[in-house]
């Protein structure tokens, strides 16, 4: 790559924790290297009706989860529409990762929902989706894609973990490169947050005040996802199938629960970098703001954790959603073999034009 590219995009992320839509506006520049600046940013919480449809949505009928996609497009679209307007932005283009309901490479199958289609009808811009699909034919898994925006934006750090709903890290060793899913994060904590009637653990406090249970972290701990080696990705079916029947299957209270999920989610991050020499970790996503989760995670691992300013804590995965829009749109590949186990890199994301 040596043409000079400047793009000023919207990156769209709708994360499987359900906190919202994360809506980024930012500048994507190559000169030598890729550099990014985030000038807006905002997060759009779903309402408790939506929440549940999102929940459920695996659940429906074929007409149902339609209906679901355009809705879902159509609220999305609004927002960005709303947000551009306030903001008084234009840009080349929208990347939207969508809504994810089915999440099965091993059976050649992603699904995220959110009618791209309509997000260009309601914003008159082009929009950019279906990032993994083209990942998961080539026989890959279709994640973590975050990591192509970890090598490139973010080449000061060896290791990047991001604490969303689901736990990821990329690590960088030299001219290699290892990036995976970990284990369930914010959709286990939201979980019994919820319980207690709190839209999340607010710096862990509940947590910090149970006390492990130690039969279940091993029970958890035991999983056989977490034997399998890299490239390897989850999705909400291994919340739904895999963690919820064992930490349902001992009666304990919220408060315990959620201090045995964190020490679990603790153990495995410490696990899964222990084979690695990173000096400092970054960590983003909104389990960054969970300070007992922090801590813990600390006490598992020999690596400086950094947490980084608010902004790139909590955009960060939207501001790579962009970045892999701007690889999409300059005709260089975004989702790597290396990463995903797929036959070869791709161009992915389908092209939605507003013209």
């Amino acid at each position: 790559m040596s043409a000079l590219l400047t793009y000023k995009a919207i990156g769209l992320m709708s994360g499987t924790s359900l906190d919202g839509l994360d809506i980024v506006y930012c500048s994507l520049n190559f000169n030598e290297r890729w550099t990014f600046e985030i000038h807006r940013a905002r997060t759009i919480s779903y309402d408790d009706a939506w929440k549940e449809k999102l929940r459920s949505a695996h659940t429906m009928s074929g007409a149902e989860l339609t209906r679901l996609h355009t809705d879902l497009g159509i609220l999305h679209g609004h927002w960005v529409k709303d947000f551009m307007d306030a903001q008084h932005v234009m840009v080349d283009f929208i990347a939207s990762h969508g809504h994810t309901v089915f999440h099965q490479p091993e059976n050649g199958m992603t699904l995220q929902i959110g009618s791209p289609a309509h997000i260009v009808a309601q914003t008159g811009v082009e929009v950019i989706a279906d990032f993994r699909s083209t990942d998961v034919a080539l026989g890959g898994q279709g994640a973590p894609l975050v990591p192509v925006g970890d090598v490139h934006l973010f080449s000061d750090y060896a290791a990047c973990l991001n604490l969303g709903g689901i736990a990821n890290v990329t690590v960088k060793n030299g001219s290699e490169l290892s990036a995976f899913d970990i284990t369930v994060c914010n959709m286990a904590l939201n979980y019994y947050a919820e319980r207690l009637g709190l839209m999340y653990d607010r710096n862990g406090d509940v947590a910090r005040s149970g006390v492990v249970h130690a039969e279940l972290l091993q029970a958890l701990n035991a999983l056989s996802f977490f034997y399998q080696s890299p490239p390897k990705s989850l999705g909400k079916e291994f919340w739904l199938s895999e963690c919820l029947p064992v930490l349902e299957g001992v009666s304990l209270s919220e408060s315990d629960s959620l201090r045995t999920f964190t020490e679990h989610i603790a153990i495995q991050i410490g696990q899964s970098l222990s084979g690695y020499n990173p000096d400092e970790v970054l960590v983003t996503g909104g389990g960054a703001h969970n300070q007992f989760l922090i801590e813990r995670i600390a006490a598992h691992t020999q690596h400086r954790v950094v947490v980084p300013d608010n902004l790139i804590v909590d955009y960060k995965e939207a501001l790579i959603f962009a970045f892999l829009g701007a690889l999409r749109k300059s005709g260089h590949p975004n989702a790597l073999r290396a990463i995903t186990g797929a036959s070869r890199d791709s161009l992915s994301g389908a092209v939605y034009s507003a013209r």
